[in-house]
């Protein structure tokens, strides 16, 4: 297993910087999500990782080799691209074995590598077949397959799962997480979908205009995003504007917004200057009437969701969002709700 180190890299297209110094290290073995928006900087970054782009400054490591000016060829990685990249006039098997052939891979060794591989992938029965004879999701285990089959130390990903339709993109989502553990790859993978992030990565890198703002696991960048930024890409996030309440005693701090007062735990680190309070929208807690501590609106919109509810409610002109799983609320109805101190986030109000 090889890993991966960063050091201050920096690309930049004339004026514009498209990467602005960034430092990381993956362990080998490890599966690390770059996730943004479009133009911030995540597939830019891969493809110096891969080669296909010479860093403006700053060094890239596999191991403990500086690969910063080696080309694709002689670095230790396989990319599987955003569009599959087959070549349609051969056949499964020889799409398989093309870059083995290109390597000089004896004969014999490429039949054992090609048939580990369309076994792990289920595509023995597709060997014989063209591209244009397969489905979406076949096609992007072939794809896949031929980047395995080089055996390499890194595996990059650039948005391979875009061109499938919902339900295929979560079964190649499952066997993309299983063959990179079964291989024991480590891996970079590149999506602006957040669900793919958190269901694949042991690590997220979440990138804003050319920066990491947050690297973490799935699990802390959804409970405890360091920036404003993160808690509104990764998930659903009601951000409001709030200011400290001043409260004598009590084991909770008290956060004024305009939706009403909130608790938050007085071990929540508040930051420095102006702050905004965040809560997830499944948090909240719905009641059936007025309560102490009880919050209120109106809802505005409903929509079923099948598991569960989505309620758009208003207080002061604030709009909000309610995940609720059982509810007969309708547009028009107060909803009264609770959200736990520890679910309440705190965070800079320019962050």
């Amino acid at each position: 297993m090889t890993g991966i180190s960063a050091d201050h890299l920096v690309m930049r297209f004339d004026r514009f910087t498209a990467v602005n110094d960034i430092s990381f290290d993956v362990a080998p073995g490890e599966f690390v999500t770059l996730l943004g928006p479009s133009g911030c900087g995540k597939t830019t970054l891969l493809k110096m990782i891969s080669g296909f782009l010479k860093p403006s400054s700053g060094r890239i490591f596999l191991g403990e080799e500086d690969v910063t000016d080696r080309p694709p060829e002689a670095r230790d990685t396989a990319l599987c691209f955003q569009s599959y990249a087959l070549f349609p006039h051969l056949s499964v098997k020889e799409n398989l074995e093309f870059g083995l052939k290109q390597k000089k891979i004896p004969r014999k060794d490429r039949s054992l590598r090609v048939g580990e591989v369309a076994e792990k992938l289920g595509l023995e029965p597709q060997l014989e077949k063209l591209p244009n004879q397969l489905s979406g999701g076949q096609q992007q285990r072939v794809s896949l397959g031929r980047a395995l089959v080089m055996r390499p130390g890194v595996i990059l990903f650039d948005e391979p799962l875009s061109n499938l339709d919902a339900k295929l993109r979560d079964q190649v989502r499952i066997e993309i997480r299983r063959i990179q553990q079964d291989f024991a790859l480590t891996a970079i993978y590149v999506t602006h979908d957040q669900a793919e992030a958190l269901a694949l990565s042991d690590r997220i890198f979440v990138m804003n205009a050319g920066r990491v703002e947050q690297a973490d696991t799935p699990e802390v960048l959804y409970r405890k995003p360091a920036t404003r930024f993160v808690a509104d890409f990764i998930g659903g996030a009601n951000i409001l504007p709030a200011k400290l309440k001043p409260r004598d005693g009590g084991k909770d701090r008290l956060i004024d917004t305009p939706a009403g007062i909130f608790s938050v735990s007085r071990e929540a680190a508040l930051p420095e200057g102006k702050i905004c309070l965040c809560f997830r929208p499944e948090t909240a807690r719905l009641l059936s009437g007025p309560a102490d501590d009880a919050l209120s609106g109106t809802v505005v919109t409903r929509a079923f969701q099948g598991h569960f509810t989505d309620l758009i409610a208003e207080t002061n002109g604030i709009s909000y969002r309610i995940q609720a799983r059982e509810t007969a609320l309708r547009e028009g109805d107060t909803v009264y709700f609770t959200v736990a101190p520890e679910d309440v986030i705190i965070l800079g109000a320019d962050a």
